[in-house]
């Protein structure tokens, strides 16, 4: 087990670097570590005052920002689990997350709070605003506001009038046995599953972190991917924050556009991405240069052909600021094709793997060191099998055990232990092979779930199951198709000829209806794209799955 405590690793940087930029608001506010700390101190003793007991679940909703980071930290320093949620989720998934984990407590900012009904959620004692911490309801058993107005007066009493001081700042020790975070991988009924993430896991993460890709106090850092997931809150947030980074928030749905245009600004020391901002830049940016016939011509010249992909390099290092030393992707594969053209002109890039169960991180390697077309070495708090006969060789079902490993899914027994098996092993669900030095090569995914291009989980069959229950589908299968999802239909076709629709024209018509009225009960990143008519019943396993290694829309 770690002797790095993750509690103490928090502790520790806000003292160590008090004086320093923690957090910034895109165009907005700065907060320093100092006040960090005085927001925590504030927050735990609201919480006092609410009766949150240790390992009491809170809820945090919202965008990307200062105050999300602020109340995580309190919500873990206080030995409160946390629930982050994706902001992007439909309103009835909030919902249920919020209902599912017995959260007590909703930290929500102030435009998601408008779509949802505190009457789906009877037992939250209280819900605040993430954008000015005030009160927008309190339950019916606490008083909620008068502790609010009391704040004030405890913390002046607590601190003196000065405020607190680095020397007073401390947090109660919390054992890395207990669970930090409560992470859902999915929003809907019958499909959550709640990760029980110990602060072992996080500790874990942060530790190979410190020792694999260095960074310093003072380093700045953007945070663009969505903090209630694994790898943006790992990576772009707690890990730095450990250091003493200043962590920029793009506070709203960041265009790769927009990104691009932070990185320049901000000048990161490094960047953690996903494929799809290095892939738009290759398409747009550097394939049209490379496709020119006269540009074709020059690269079969000595010589030339370096300073060609040297001017490319630069160009590519400016589009990130120009002063990180590894752009490090994860959250989904790479396109070989990028890969291989940004190995062969040098850029410092590595690709990663993980997965919410391991908090993330389950392997990586440095950019110089790791391999073309693997994703990185399995990481030194793990071990692996490869469920073949011949891992190196003959592809098989990745599996991992270790300290990053999650407890469990919460109130899910049966789902945990198809996860888990009796010797500990995590089934990831996830096809691959290793080699010798035990880095990882991923073939594909027995899962089914499609990373979204900015790293968020699809689960295929949630959109199935809303679209199988509408008129004329019988069966429905939803795929990945560069970056967008497409759904192939199996029409009713015996209600439609007794209802006289018996026009494939007229039938696609009422699909693109179809589509539309789906895509209002889901969010953004889950809308369908396209309903695509599939002439014949989708073959299937004994089981009657759909076998969908099957399908494809290439």
């Amino acid at each position: 087990m770690l002797k790095e405590n993750f509690i103490q690793y928090i502790e520790d940087s806000i003292k160590n670097n008090w004086d320093l930029p923690a957090f910034s608001d895109y165009k907005g506010s700065t907060y320093y570590y100092k006040d960090v700390a005085r927001k925590i101190a504030r927050i735990h003793l609201m919480f006092e005052q609410c009766h949150v007991e240790k390992g009491d679940k809170v809820a945090l909703l919202g965008k990307n920002s200062s105050n999300w980071a602020m109340t995580y930290l309190s919500i873990v320093t206080y030995g409160a689990v946390v629930v982050p949620i994706l902001a992007d989720f439909h309103p009835d998934d909030m919902h249920h997350i919020i209902n599912h984990s017995d959260s007590v407590i909703l930290f929500v900012d102030d435009p998601t709070w408008e779509n949802l009904d505190e009457g789906n959620m009877p037992d939250l004692r209280a819900i605040i605003s993430l954008n000015d911490f005030r009160i927008l309801i309190e339950g019916n058993r606490e008083k909620v506001s008068s502790i609010f107005n009391q704040l004030s007066d405890l913390y002046a009493e607590k601190y003196g009038h000065d405020g607190l001081t680095r020397e007073q700042f401390s947090v109660e020790k919390i054992s890395n046995q207990e669970v930090g975070v409560l992470n859902y991988t999915s929003g809907t009924t019958g499909f959550s599953k709640g990760v029980m993430l110990p602060l072992n896991s996080l500790a874990a993460n942060i530790r190979f972190a410190n020792e694999n890709m260095p960074l310093q106090p003072g380093d700045n850092m953007v945070s663009f991917l969505p903090l209630a997931h694994t790898y943006g809150g790992a990576f772009q947030f707690l890990w730095p924050f450990t250091i003493g980074c200043h962590i920029h928030f793009l506070t709203r749905t960041p265009s790769p556009k927009v990104i691009t245009t932070a990185f320049k600004e901000i000048r990161p020391t490094l960047i953690i991405a996903v494929p799809l901002i290095l892939e738009k830049i290759y398409k747009k940016q550097i394939l049209p240069i490379l496709e020119k016939n006269s540009m074709k011509m020059l690269m079969h010249l000595p010589l030339i052909d370096r300073a060609i992909y040297k001017k490319i390099y630069k160009k590519l290092r400016e589009s990130f600021g120009g002063n990180f030393h590894e752009v490090v992707i994860g959250g989904a594969p790479l396109n070989h094709e990028v890969e291989k053209f940004l190995r062969k002109i040098r850029f410092p890039i590595s690709v990663g793997y993980g997965m919410t169960e391991c908090g993330p991180l389950i392997s990586y390697a440095n950019w110089d060191k790791t391999k073309t077309g693997s994703s990185g070495k399995l990481v030194d708090t793990l071990e692996m099998q490869i469920d073949s006969n011949d891992p190196y060789q003959e592809v098989g079902e990745i599996l991992v055990r270790g300290e990053n490993l999650m407890y469990g899914y919460y109130k899910n027994e049966e789902e945990t232990r198809q996860a888990i098996d009796q010797e500990g092993w995590l089934h990831t669900g996830d096809l691959g092979l290793s080699d010798s030095e035990q880095f990882i090569f991923i073939k594909g995914r027995s899962k089914s779930v499609i990373v979204g291009p900015s790293g968020e989980n699809i689960y295929p069959e949630e959109i199935e199951s809303k679209l199988n229950n509408m008129p004329y589908v019988q069966e429905s299968l939803v795929l990945d198709h560069n970056n967008k999802l497409v759904a192939l239909v199996y029409p009713d076709y015996d209600l439609a000829d007794q209802e006289g629709i018996n026009k494939e024209r007229k039938l696609q018509e009422i699909m693109d209806r179809t589509r539309n009225e789906l895509n209002e009960h889901l969010p953004r990143f889950k809308q369908v794209s396209k309903i695509k008519l599939y002439p014949t019943e989708f073959e299937k396993t004994p089981k009657k799955s759909i076998r969908r290694y099957l399908y494809t829309l290439d």
